[in-house]
């Protein structure tokens, strides 16, 4: 996640990324899943906190967080 560590986020979704001066923005949820993701949290950890946090169910909240790590990725942004 050491990647992640260097992003600069703000708390209404937009990220800084240094290292290539890219801006994005992001949702609620991913702003959550990235907060989560720096804390160390699994992904079974991750998608009951968002089920809990949201009125999503668990299948949806996982294909949800995985095309959102997939993003990362393919941002380099993520490990």
């Amino acid at each position: 996640m050491s990647k992640l560590n260097s992003l600069a986020i703000s708390d209404n979704g937009f990220i800084f990324k240094p290292s290539t001066g890219e801006s994005f923005t992001t949702n609620e949820i991913g702003l959550m899943i990235i907060n989560l993701l720096k804390e160390g949290k699994s992904a079974d950890e991750i998608i009951s906190v968002i089920t809990e946090e949201f009125d999503i169910d668990a299948i949806s909240a996982g294909r949800d967080l995985y095309e959102y790590l997939d993003f990362l990725k393919r941002e380099k942004m993520l490990d």
